[in-house]
């Protein structure tokens, strides 16, 4: 079960396996592996093999695409028609998608089966997939561990090879913290280039849907299928199609890397940092130069984040009041109780902390104080980019300060839990692509990841310098041992 997306592609091309033949077996590894994991909320086994099948009759009519009938998970934050999409949340357990989010309808075009929807931090909020209405995910690697969050139930599903790849969201790394916590390839496109239309929202200006896979050949190839304009979608970008694969095998010789100064000081676990240094030796060997870069503004990421995002949290989430679809108190005395009562029983901790946040900042008489200050200071991390970026074609540092840290440590700290994506959320607050992919073990022997950001709409560049280190080390081949 350690194929990749290619593999499998190429598996399925020769005629020796059908797409119903791999969903019977990842189906069956779900079955054993997600009472242990809990990565998986939904699945569907009747609904898979429906749509395993008519791939295979799509094949057989000579109608494939590069990736039909290769299976993917879903996040449980995209609607699917008939499925459920409870974006890990009381609020919306019993709520079922009428029609499909633009990426689910993507996938479905290009016949790829869903093998369902994984588990996630209730409303993407959280940092550990220990926020969920559904349980807390446990890491494959070590399940006493989190898997990062809050795509950590697509992160778990793909290291444990329940899923040969899975589609997950990133408000402030929430693909890429989760990817290095698991040790696998995850991708933040650019912000507008692929759609959100059907994706629940949390934080309209931030979230960004993207691939999670083992490698990043696997992310440019999903990236083929997921990207694209949406008139749906207000800031989706109408831009010409692309091939994401196309500079895979470009070589390195002459490529700048900028390792800002930043990144690799206070804060970063030792073994974390010699896991990076490794790499960086890798990229030397490859014919890659390295310059030192600084991003000034950086430090301020995470206050700024937590000002903006539950801003809009608390704006997209005041939609979940009982009177059209989601949970409902059973029992009120008046409308204003049951919105009271609603919201109280129906919202987790963590969102309620969100959206209190949120409806502060934006308040008469701070709004000026907090939120304006906040853009003023997203700008600048912009620009700070936009500045390195002229000493160098890619960045490179830590994904996550340490590795996966164990469940409950961190769950009575907010600050502390928010401080594991120091070195993610600056990315999405420039809108900047940005991924992460496995570069060694901790000395705890949990995974450690690498960050790559790329400048805007630097997608396929990025995913080349992922690709070539890919070819020269094996750590996205690593699977963890009695799984």
């Amino acid at each position: 079960m350690n194929q990749t997306i290619k593999e499998l592609s190429d598996l399925l091309a020769r005629g020796e396996a059908s797409s119903a033949e791999l969903c019977q077996d990842y189906l069956a590894r779900i079955e054993r592996l997600n009472p242990r994991l809990n990565a998986f909320i939904t699945v569907d086994p009747d609904k898979t093999l429906e749509e395993a099948r008519a791939a295979d009759a799509r094949r057989a009519r000579g109608e494939a695409g590069p990736l039909t009938g290769v299976p993917v998970a879903h996040k449980d934050i995209f609607c699917a028609e008939g499925w459920p999409a409870t974006c890990g949340s009381r609020m919306l357990a019993d709520f079922v998608s009428p029609y499909d989010a633009h990426v689910i309808s993507r996938f479905k075009a290009a016949g790829m089966p869903s093998l369902g929807k994984t588990n996630m931090d209730e409303f993407a909020m959280g940092s550990s997939n220990e926020t969920s209405f559904f349980g807390a995910v446990r890491n494959p690697w070590d399940e006493r561990a989190v898997p990062g969050g809050s795509s950590g139930g697509s992160a778990a599903a793909v290291a444990a090879r329940m899923a040969p790849a899975a589609t997950g969201t990133d408000t402030g790394g929430s693909i890429r913290q989760p990817a290095a916590l698991t040790g696998i390839t995850g991708l933040k496109p650019t912000y507008g280039v692929v759609s959100r239309y059907g994706m629940i929202a949390f934080a309209s200006s931030l979230d960004q849907a993207g691939p999670m896979a083992p490698s990043a050949e696997d992310c440019a190839l999903l990236m083929n299928v997921m990207a694209g304009f949406d008139a749906r979608d207000s800031t989706s970008l109408e831009r010409p199609a692309e091939d994401y694969a196309r500079d895979l095998d470009r070589p390195l010789k002459g490529l700048r890397i900028g390792l800002p100064r930043e990144f690799f000081g206070a804060g970063l676990a030792a073994d974390v940092g010699q896991a990076v240094e490794a790499a960086l030796a890798v990229y030397r060997r490859l014919g890659a130069e390295t310059v030192e870069v600084g991003l000034p503004n950086s430090g301020l990421s995470v206050p700024v984040y937590y000002v903006l995002a539950p801003a809009e949290a608390s704006s997209n989430l005041s939609r979940y009041d009982g009177v059209r679809y989601g949970y409902r108190a059973a029992a009120y005395a008046d409308l204003t109780d049951m919105y009271e009562r609603t919201r109280a029983e129906g919202f987790g901790a963590e969102v309620k902390r969100r959206i209190m946040i949120g409806t502060y900042v934006l308040s008469h008489g701070y709004y000026d104080a907090y939120y304006l200050q906040a853009q003023k200071i997203r700008r600048l991390i912009a620009q700070d980019f936009a500045e390195a970026f002229k000493a160098c074609d890619v960045i490179l540092g830590p994904t996550a300060p340490t590795t996966a840290f164990d469940l409950g440590a961190k769950t009575a700290d907010p600050v502390q839990m928010y401080l594991s994506d120091i070195y993610t959320i600056a990315v999405n607050l420039a809108g900047l692509p940005g991924m992460s992919l496995p570069c060694g073990f901790g000395a705890d022997h949990r995974p450690v990841g690498l960050q790559i950001v790329g400048d805007w709409f630097g997608e396929a560049r990025m995913l080349n310098v992922a690709h070539q280190y890919q070819l020269a080390t094996d750590w996205h081949r690593r699977m963890p041992e009695g799984l």
